[in-house]
């Protein structure tokens, strides 16, 4: 596979009243085309930073992006963003919220037939064909967020980033649209990051998952490669013992190896630490 995307030696400070507080430091990961990687974490490890870099809303401080060979420096439609509150707009149908992204990337490219076509394909893809002329207020949380995929899908981004897309879904819900997702990028091949929380998911819908230590200065603790075999059945996979042994790893490091890292992190910094006017006279 070719890579489609590389994060080069990045680092993130944001300017605070106390001075830079550090996000990130020294983040590199290479991304192929077709792949689903997920960033998992706890709280605070710069997954959105990550994603904010690569989506083009922040600069880097240092290091960089490159997508398809061109450096990334601001938001463009090859890289759509779904994120965890849907956005649609309330006053448009599912449909109208579809095409006022249709129209802003493809513009007269698409005649009024292509582009209504184009929109229906993206509603069908995420199951939402038979509601595409309701408002927001009358479809539930899940299809809400099924047409904020369906509007994402519509820009034909090369890369689709998505920052906790189901976290506000009540479970069965969520796996419902991780199932769907997998349909999804099974037919059409998209280019996927993710970031979440949930174990399984990542287990379930990733080609690799990268495990990110804590902030500050957050960066990459280890990056698991998940070779399920793809279709991926979620009642079989529950039983698969490759399964089991991959989600005890992100448990392991996110449970143990994190605790270690933290650890030998407080002793470094204890050290730096410059004495106080008892512990000299001691």
């Amino acid at each position: 596979m070719s890579t489609i995307l590389d994060i080069t030696g990045v680092d993130m400070a944001f300017p605070t009243p106390q001075g830079d507080f550090t996000a990130l430091k020294g983040f590199n990961l290479k991304i192929n085309k077709g792949e689903f990687v997920s960033l998992i974490g706890h709280s605070g490890c710069g997954k959105s930073t990550v994603l904010n870099i690569v989506a083009g809303l922040y600069q880097a401080t240092t290091g960089g992006v490159i997508l398809n060979g061109k450096e990334v420096t601001e938001p463009g439609p090859e890289r759509a963003v779904v994120f965890q509150n849907h956005s649609l707009l309330p006053w448009l149908s599912a449909y109208q919220n579809v095409e006022l992204a249709v129209k802003q990337v493809f513009g007269k490219r698409k005649n009024k037939q292509q582009t209504r076509d184009w929109i229906e394909y993206n509603l069908r893809l995420v199951h939402m064909d038979h509601a595409m002329h309701k408002r927001p207020n009358e479809i539930s949380g899940g299809m809400k967020q099924r047409v904020g995929i369906a509007r994402a899908l519509a820009m034909q981004p090369d890369v689709l980033l998505m920052d906790e897309p189901f976290g506000a879904l009540d479970a069965l819900t969520r796996a419902h649209m991780q199932d769907s997702l997998m349909e999804i990028q099974h037919e059409l091949n998209n280019t996927v990051i993710m970031i979440t929380h949930d174990v399984d998911e990542a287990v379930l819908l990733s080609d690799r998952i990268v495990m990110m230590t804590n902030g500050p200065a957050a960066t990459i603790g280890e990056i698991l490669d998940i070779n399920l075999e793809r279709p991926r059945d979620r009642l079989a996979l529950a039983n698969d013992p490759e399964y089991t042994r991959l989600r005890a790893e992100v448990l392991k490091f996110l449970y143990e190896k994190q605790r270690k890292v933290e650890t030998i992190h407080d002793k470094k910094n204890t050290k730096s630490q410059p004495l106080n006017g008892s512990e000299q006279a001691a």
